[in-house]
C-alpha cells in the first residue's frame, strides 16, 4: 500500500515539473495581444517574449514575474503596475511610463530605456547590466538620478 502512494506521489511530482502552474489570464493575454489595452490584468508569469507591446495600456497590470525578452513596449503605459520579477532583458521601453510601479528584482540587462517616466516608482534589485539608459530616472545601482 506504502508503495502504491509513494508510486502516485512520484507520478504527480513529475507531473507538477513539466506542466508548471500559469497565473495569467489567458484571455487577457489574448486582449493584450490583439488590442493594446490591458487595464489592471493579471499577465503575471505571462510569456510575453517578443511582444509588440507599442503604447500598450497596463496601467495597474500585474506582470509579476512574466516574461518580456525582447518585447517593444514603446511608448506603453506601465503606470502603478507590478512588475516585479519580471524579465525585460533586450526590451525597448522607449517613451513608456512607469510612474508608481513596482520594478523590485526587475531584469533589464540589455534593455533600452530612453525617455522613460519611472517618477515615485520602487527600484531594489534591478539589474541594468549592459542597459542603454538616457533620460531616464534610473542610474546605476538601480536608484532614481
Amino acid at each position: 500500500m506504502k508503495l502504491q502512494h509513494l508510486t502516485i506521489f512520484g507520478i504527480l511530482a513529475f507531473l507538477v515539473t513539466i506542466n508548471p502552474v500559469r497565473a495569467e489570464n489567458p484571455e487577457q493575454v489574448q486582449q493584450l495581444l490583439e488590442t493594446g489595452e490591458c487595464y489592471q490584468c493579471d499577465l503575471s508569469g505571462a510569456d510575453l517574449r517578443d511582444a509588440h507591446l507599442i503604447g500598450a495600456d497596463l496601467r495597474e497590470a500585474n506582470l509579476i514575474g512574466a516574461n518580456l525578452i525582447g518585447a517593444n513596449l514603446e511608448g506603453a503605459d506601465l503606470t502603478g503596475a507590478n512588475l516585479e520579477g519580471a524579465n525585460f532583458t533586450a526590451a525597448f521601453l522607449t517613451n513608456a511610463s512607469m510612474t508608481q510601479a513596482n520594478l523590485n528584482q526587475v531584469n533589464f540587462t540589455a534593455a533600452t530605456i530612453i525617455d522613460a517616466d519611472v517618477s515615485g516608482a520602487s527600484m531594489i534589485g534591478i539589474d541594468i547590466t549592459n542597459a542603454t539608459l538616457y533620460n531616464t530616472g534610473i542610474a546605476v545601482g538601480g536608484g532614481e538620478e
